[in-house]
């Protein structure tokens, strides 16, 4: 192996294997059509932008706001968290593209730096009116839709720290010092689980904290734009609380939530352990019963529905009980229902794993839910894709496996007069699948 002129050589049999950087103005992201196609569907970027007060002489502004905002959703979807990144991605071909600009011709993109001042220029008001138009959009998605029933999942997860981030407290059941996201998950009918509010909170605050407020925010808009939907709120017991039973039951809508194990619970429950017990003993097999109770907690103000199930395995008993104000189904059906909350884990797992929404390292509280909601909008465009793929064996992919597959295409950008040519790989083997995504989007037939 060796360095040469004409770049590097390296013997292979009777050949030799040239590699050098002289292939033309190329990029790895030729999905980012795609990505472009999708936001304008949705309109998400522009309604983003369209949310935040820009302060600047607008005589002197280069780069717009929602210029920005696309550039960095569309980098975190694309794989590039870090605001560094764009300090190299800001003259890609692709990116330059993706947000309307001439991918040679056109003048370069934001730098980390100029990025940075839009994070901390944002202000609550902005980050306010970005929540409701992330919801908003949802809402729009489904437009026209009979919706017969909506789950609503909420959850909290951890989102370490590593400096003096405004407040970042130590939480003791995740052992880190951390930011305590909420995420807020709904469900049209047997749709997908679908990121509808994304709050980050201080590291000590309780899981629920802040759930009623949104749920006071999201709930009359569903009610009126789904009239014949009922409307199911789930949660782990972190997301119980006497001010969430009140306010669901108030507001006419239906909630499965957990319920901590106690001594009083347990007690109501022993019976039906008992018959579990016997049943294991008898078959020496995995066990499960149901049955309910009225149970009134010392916080709350009359007796409420609970729904027990013992449970035996072979590592022991897993007694679980579940709080619900619905009426007509059986314990048995109502905990099935419950426990389909549990894949809202695995939703939170492609936000925070594939799409790294932990990324909140800015010092301002502010700036860092505008970084959270950046990567919520880059998540509502990979749902998105995923929708399109439908039918196909895609159309339960993960984000990593939809981005490896469908955004990381090599492609080589020639431009001309009239054109603009984007040449992609001969052997791309997904070629069928991807042209007729971005025929989809462009409004033509494959």
């Amino acid at each position: 192996m060796k360095s040469s002129e004409n770049g590097l050589e390296i013997p292979l049999g009777n050949k030799t294997i040239v590699a050098n950087f002289d292939g033309g103005s190329m990029s790895s992201d030729g999905g980012l059509l795609l990505l472009r196609g999708l936001d304008r569907k949705l309109g998400l970027t522009e309604q983003l932008a369209g949310c935040v007060d820009d302060g600047r002489d607008q005589s002197k502004v280069t780069l717009t706001v929602q210029e920005m905002i696309a550039q960095r959703v569309y980098g975190i979807a694309c794989g590039y968290e870090d605001c560094n990144d764009h300090d190299s991605l800001r003259s890609d071909p692709m990116m330059k593209l993706a947000v309307d600009r001439q991918p040679l011709s056109g003048g370069d993109l934001a730098s980390q730096p100029t990025l940075s001042r839009l994070e901390n220029s944002v202000n609550a008001k902005d980050l306010m009116r970005m929540c409701k138009s992330m919801f908003a959009g949802f809402v729009a998605r489904h437009a026209g839709e009979d919706a017969h029933i909506i789950f609503i999942d909420a959850d909290a997860t951890d989102d370490p720290t590593h400096g003096q981030q405004e407040f970042e407290f130590f939480h003791g059941y995740y052992d880190c010092h951390c930011y305590l996201p909420l995420l807020v998950y709904a469900t049209v009918d047997d749709g997908q689980q679908e990121l509808i509010a994304s709050v980050l909170r201080r590291g000590n605050a309780h899981a629920g904290h802040r759930l009623p407020s949104v749920l006071k925010r999201i709930v009359p808009v569903l009610k009126s734009s789904f009239p014949n939907a009922r409307i199911i709120l789930r949660g782990d017991a972190g997301m119980a609380g006497p001010d969430v039973y009140n306010f669901c039951e108030e507001s006419g809508i239906y909630y499965l939530l957990s319920l901590s194990k106690n001594s009083r619970l347990l007690d109501y429950a022993e019976e039906l352990m008992l018959k579990a017990r016997d049943i294991h003993k008898q078959t020496g097999e995995k066990v499960r019963e149901f049955g309910e109770f009225e149970y009134a907690a010392d916080s709350w103000p009359h007796k409420r529905r609970v729904i027990a199930k013992a449970e035996i395995v072979d590592k022991g008993e897993n007694p679980r009980f579940v709080v619900t104000n619905i009426e007509s189904q059986s314990p048995a059906d109502l905990y099935e229902t419950y426990i389909g909350r549990g894949d809202v884990e695995n939703r939170i797992k492609e936000l925070k794993l594939d799409l790294a929404s932990g990324r909140t390292s800015c010092h301002r509280f502010l700036a860092n839910q505008f970084r959270l909601l950046l990567h919520a909008a880059a998540y509502v465009l990979m749902q998105e894709l995923r929708k399109l793929l439908a039918g196909t064996e895609f159309a339960k992919s993960q984000v990593s496996s939809l981005r490896l597959k469908l955004l990381k295409i090599a492609v080589r950008v020639r431009q001309t007069t009239r054109r603009i040519w984007l040449m992609m790989p001969t052997s791309y083997p997904l070629k069928d699948v991807w042209i007729r995504l971005a025929s989809n989007l462009a409004g033509r037939p494959a």
